[in-house]
């Protein structure tokens, strides 16, 4: 994937962050392994293993058919893949509000890699509003629970985004990751029943 498809000027940080190509791989990198671990090789017929084999060729039209029924099953680490599908319009139309939807639920399950884009998600506005306080939540709980590789990485991203919060923001994100807990696996309610009346999905 390009490095112009993944970081487009609108997206950027705020100027004392450092956001160099090493980092933006590093992410990449992130995604792929948080996405295609080897615990989650089995289980679910072989579904799992198909579906995220298929992502990580870049065959992301099987990846997603394969990866939205796992999805709506409730599975964390599919509803964050779906979210990033989504959120970049691989295999499916591009959607930022089912993008962070797919990622709420993976990130309230706990996914660090889930909680790390919704936490991108809230700072930059993508399906959501710009919410700085659960921007900064979001990436706390995301560098809190990151694996070895990730945590650098997250927790820059974390430290930029609260460059540019009031102490108040900073104490408020500080005790929402603290109450946070994990929840029992769920599903967004179907799309359509958010968006306004005249919406039909069909």
């Amino acid at each position: 994937m390009p490095l112009e498809e993944i970081l487009r000027p609108e997206e950027t940080l705020p100027s004392n962050a450092v956001r160099p190509a090493a980092v933006m791989l590093a992410l990449l990198l992130t995604l792929a392994l948080a996405f295609t671990g080897p615990a989650l090789a089995g289980g679910k017929d072989g579904t799992q293993s198909r579906a995220y084999a298929a992502y990580a060729k870049g065959d992301y039209v099987t990846a997603a058919a394969l990866l939205i029924p796992l999805a709506w099953q409730g599975d964390a680490k599919a509803q964050g893949m779906v979210g990033y599908l989504y959120e970049n319009g691989k295999g499916v139309p591009q959607d930022f509000v089912v993008a962070a939807q797919w990622y709420g639920c993976a990130a309230e399950q706990g996914d660090p890699t889930a909680q790390y884009l919704l936490g991108l998600a809230y700072d930059k506005g993508r399906g959501v509003p710009i919410d700085v306080v659960l921007s900064q939540k979001w990436l706390i709980l995301a560098a809190a629970r990151a694996g070895k590789q990730e945590r650098d990485t997250f927790t820059r991203i974390r430290d930029a985004v609260r460059t540019k919060m009031s102490r108040a923001q900073i104490a408020a994100a500080q005790e929402q990751a603290i109450l946070w807990m994990p929840a029992s696996p769920y599903v967004p309610e179907p799309l359509w029943l958010n968006r306004p009346r005249s919406f039909t999905p069909f």
